[in-house]
């Protein structure tokens, strides 16, 4: 999408039992693109394969899902390879192209790549929830429930974290999240990723925003968009 061959893009960044995607935080480092809208979905996870429980040696999925199934796994499963792969698509493709092997992923994959659903729902919590950005080139306009999310570099300051945060209170902004990630260009630095209520362009934030920043190295609007929870 960032080379203009898409206009949206989606992408997962928290689940609701295992926690932040790191991998699309690290992607807001480099990328320009702006979150546009959120959508959380329910997440079903399904056992795929060709042949029959008994018979598979190796399981392929995303890390995230191994993780939402650990319980499982553990139970029914306990002396099969995991192999993680980079999606659960292809954790898909790979299982339908090998013998004895299975997958995590949804129904949708196995209908996608002929293969049987051998079970249903075998995340550990039934109340397991994605959540995921829309991205595009430009922030969403304001809707009057909004959220945004903010990428913050600390300056190497005794208390810079607290100076840093103490604007969202002054203007009464309630700050939802906060999420640190190493810096990988410099080590023992780290970039904090913060959502709060408010579109950018709103009154509050946008002076909120002007004092954070003077605290701060740099600071990036990831995006303003509709809250959808």
């Amino acid at each position: 999408m960032s080379k203009g061959r898409a206009d949206y893009g989606v992408v997962p960044v928290e689940n609701s039992t295992e926690g932040m995607v790191t991998h699309t935080l690290d992607m807001f480092v480099e990328s320009d693109l702006k979150i546009v809208s959120q959508i959380v979905l329910r997440i079903q996870q399904c056992l795929l394969s060709n042949g029959k429980r008994e018979e598979i040696k190796k399981i392929y999925s995303h890390p995230q899902p191994i993780a939402q199934c650990r319980q499982y796994l553990q139970t029914h499963m306990p002396n099969v390879e995991l192999i993680e792969t980079s999606s659960t698509t292809r954790a898909a493709e790979l299982a339908a192209r090998e013998a004895h092997s299975g997958a995590i992923a949804s129904a949708l994959a196995a209908e996608r790549y002929n293969l049987h659903i051998l079970e249903k729902d075998i995340q550990d919590s039934s109340s397991n929830a994605t959540r995921f950005f829309v991205l595009g080139r430009q922030c969403s306009p304001a809707t009057g429930k909004d959220r945004t999310s903010l990428m913050l570099s600390l300056a190497d300051r005794v208390g810079a974290l607290h100076r840093a945060l103490t604007p969202f209170n002054r203007y009464k902004l309630n700050m939802t999240r906060i999420e640190s990630r190493p810096n990988k260009k410099k080590a023992w630095e780290y970039f904090f990723f913060v959502d709060c209520d408010g579109h950018y362009q709103d009154k509050k934030l946008s002076k909120a925003l002007v004092e954070i920043e003077k605290e701060c190295n740099f600071i990036k609007v990831l995006g303003s968009y509709p809250n959808a929870e």
